[in-house]
């Protein structure tokens, strides 16, 4: 079928006379106003345009998707998995050099750890809105090497932080470098991806965290055994990281392709197949333009906040039992590498929660119930944690409390994976996608606050807050929900009475429209 596409003047008009009709019990629509203009699809980019250029829209058979999809994993996937790893890693090492003796070189008190953590989150609030236009106007591949380079300088030159002043300074400019990661992956998954597969790519990288917890926690062990007169066992560790993370920046710029249309690594026909494979998605693929419409839809669409709520308040914890997981399972009564090795667990449950998670939302395509299901452990294990006393008979109970509570990564992976799916429009997205890892960084610099460090080892203010916000994130849930399915209701009574609204028509889904101003756009919930 020819693709189509209105005029902005026919745009402007048919969508007001979509609105009375919803208005007027769906009246009839006047034909003879509607104007097709074959092939215009005036919103294009321009680069994507010679791809599109034909106006027709290529059916990519199943086996030909699966192909395409294994020559993406390998060029796009690889590329996220290793780079998230490594950020993951980088960031979360001061939470095993806590351990090592950083705190008394560096001659850390009162809540002076605490605010290293806070402090890396200043940086990516700092970063985050700037880095997503970047990724919009420059190619995307040397912009994410750039900043992997530049973070792994600063990681390797945290060996000198030997005050509290220092590592500030360093861990600032570690957030500023490392705020390029999620969004450029989140742009990546809609970019290459189909719809339901952007849940697992999602799980996968994400799920980059859980990973180094089991890595890291054997880095962390082998490292403490290294004997050293000139470095700290954390020095070494700092040092090997940061030349890890330099070299890897290199192989991203040499591996990694900026998009499907300038990837010269395939073919001019994979290339075709690999753009149309993602039409159905509606969500677009790349526009370099920024429009002031998107930016103003964004700020006023229910749904976004509710994602932003969402995110700071389920980042409060996440932030807190991430920063201090080392220091609340020593304080269960296990010894410096008991705990090194016990932490490994950690990571082996944030994978079997956002893998879990993935599969579950391909399978049952419920985000909101899911959601919610993943909370139930969190509440579960953090009542244990706040009424059962340490001792020695308690510990392995407690234990096993904690590691529950590291089910709200699969609701995290839920919910960033429905922004990305429900959310359409280049410059909207990348508004939306900036505001919720700006919310991501306000969650995190709150959640180690909660925790006291005269409170150790129970953190009773900790534990407290993390239920409220599990109560809080409920209610929200339930209102996306609600808002979701309401429009989704009305899209389908409108495609009653106009073809363009129905799910089935994907003229315009290069078109960098909105998810409000493309009508046959259905919202996943």
């Amino acid at each position: 079928m020819a693709a189509s596409k209105f005029d902005e003047q026919h745009i402007e008009r048919v969508g007001t006379q979509l609105e009375l009709q919803q208005m007027d019990s769906f009246a009839t629509v006047d034909a003879p106003d509607i104007k097709v203009d074959a092939g215009a699809h005036a919103g294009i980019d321009e680069e994507l345009r010679k791809f599109v250029a034909a106006g027709e829209n290529v059916e990519v058979d199943e086996a030909t998707s699966t192909r395409l999809r294994r020559m993406i994993d390998k060029r796009i996937l690889v590329v996220m998995l290793g780079t998230y790893f490594l950020q993951s890693l980088d960031k979360n090492a001061l939470n095993f050099t806590a351990i090592m003796g950083i705190k008394e070189d560096a001659h850390l008190v009162g809540q002076d750890y605490s605010w290293l953590h806070t402090v890396i989150y200043f940086g990516v609030l700092a970063a985050e809105y700037p880095t997503v236009i970047f990724v919009q106007k420059v190619p995307i591949a040397k912009y994410l090497a750039v900043n992997v380079f530049l973070w792994g300088v600063v990681i390797a030159m945290t060996c000198f932080g030997h005050n509290f002043a220092s590592l500030v300074a360093l861990r600032v400019l570690l957030g500023l470098f490392e705020a390029v990661s999620q969004p450029t992956f989140l742009l990546l998954s809609s970019m290459w991806y189909k719809r339901e597969e952007q849940a697992t790519i999602v799980a996968c990288w994400y799920g980059m965290n859980g990973i180094q917890g089991l890595c890291g926690g054997l880095i962390a062990y082998g490292i403490s055994h290294i004997n050293s007169s000139v470095l700290k066992s954390w020095q070494v560790l700092y040092i090997i990281l940061g030349c890890i993370t330099c070299t890897w920046a290199v192989f991203i710029l040499w591996w990694m392709p900026d998009s499907p249309m300038r990837a010269k690594c395939f073919s001019e026909e994979d290339r075709v197949l690999m753009i149309e494979r993602v039409r159905a998605n509606q969500t677009g693929v790349q526009n370099r333009k920024l429009k002031k419409s998107h930016i103003i839809e964004a700020i006023k669409d229910f749904q976004i906040w509710c994602y932003v709520f969402i995110e700071i308040i389920i980042q409060i914890p996440s932030g807190g039992l991430g920063s201090f997981s080392t220091l609340i399972i020593k304080g269960f009564g296990y010894t410096t590498l008991q705990t090194e090795l016990l932490s490994m667990v950690n990571g082996g449950c944030q994978v079997v929660a956002m893998l879990g998670a993935a599969y579950l939302l391909r399978r049952f395509q419920r985000a909101v119930l899911l959601m919610m299901l993943f909370l139930v452990p969190n509440i579960v294990g953090t009542i244990v944690l706040l009424t059962v006393p340490v001792s020695k008979s308690t510990r392995v109970g407690l234990l096993f409390a904690y590691w529950i509570t590291i089910s709200f990564w699969g609701m995290m992976v839920i919910l960033m994976s429905t922004l990305a799916r429900n959310v359409a429009g280049q410059t909207k997205k990348s508004v939306s996608t900036a505001s919720l890892f700006l919310a991501w960084a306000v969650g995190n610099m709150i959640g180690p606050q909660v925790f006291k460090s005269n409170q150790a080892p129970r953190y009773f203010t900790g534990f407290a807050v993390h239920m409220g916000c599990y109560a809080v994130i409920i209610i929200l849930l339930c209102a996306l929900g609600w808002y979701l399915r309401k429009e989704n209701r009305r899209r389908d009574a409108l495609q009653e009475v106009d073809w363009r609204a129905s799910e089935a028509n994907l003229d315009n889904a290069f078109d960098d429209l909105t998810d409000k101003e493309n009508l046959s756009f259905r919202y996943m919930y």
